[in-house]
């Protein structure tokens, strides 16, 4: 599961990451390497839409380091498709019927920590230069039903996360027996994301 994590009260997001990775490390936690997840994202051209006043369809294409021969492709509210990276090369040929949105790529970078069987990473969510958030990823790696682990993986947030440990994601919301698959980590990214560049049109107190 993906995670926003607010920016601790007069500290900047870099030192917020800082107090999180230290508190997983005193926990017993082992760096594995680094991550990447990155989206931009393509509005429907103008001149695919009718004259009846239809609004846009928005499409985000995200990577994960996770998955390095992969590439999704995701509508708000819609189906997640997974394609190879050739995906970015066939949306360039695309651009009549979509466009990407300017200064629109934001990305979360960061270290992976592997803490027995719990998979975690924290990463420094950007837009350009600018630092805009903190991301927050827990896998448990035995089980692959979300519901089925969902208390587990409650208690062990806490315990570095403490009063901020969020509520289940929506995506478990209708999928309580299903296999929990790279797209369902995709989508939580995709909200996060978009959260973020809904925070910054107004000034947020705390990220700088």
């Amino acid at each position: 599961m993906g995670l926003e994590m607010p920016v601790a009260e007069g500290k900047s997001v870099q030192q917020t990451v800082e107090l999180l990775t230290r508190k997983l490390e005193m926990l017993g936690a082992e760096k594995q390497g680094t991550f990447c997840v990155d989206c931009e994202t393509y509005h429907t051209a103008a001149s695919t839409l009718g004259s009846q006043g239809q609004t846009g369809k928005l499409m985000y294409v995200m990577h994960n380091s996770e998955y390095p021969l992969s590439c999704f492709a995701l509508f708000e509210n819609g189906p997640c498709l997974i394609a190879d990276t050739n995906f970015d090369v066939l949306m360039v040929k695309l651009k009549g019927f979509f466009q990407s949105a300017k200064a629109s790529k934001i990305e979360t970078r960061g270290t992976r920590y592997q803490y027995c069987d719990f998979l975690v990473k924290v990463g420094t969510v950007t837009m350009g230069p600018s630092a805009r958030g903190i991301s927050v990823e827990v896998e448990y790696g035995p089980c692959v039903v979300a519901s089925d682990c969902w208390s587990l993986l409650l208690e062990f947030l806490q315990s570095f996360l403490g009063s901020h440990t969020p509520g289940a994601p929506a995506v478990f919301g209708n999928r309580h027996d299903v296999v929990y698959g790279p797209a369902d980590t995709m989508v939580q990214y995709m909200e996060l994301f978009n959260k973020i560049r809904k925070q910054q049109q107004v000034p947020v107190a705390g990220i700088r």
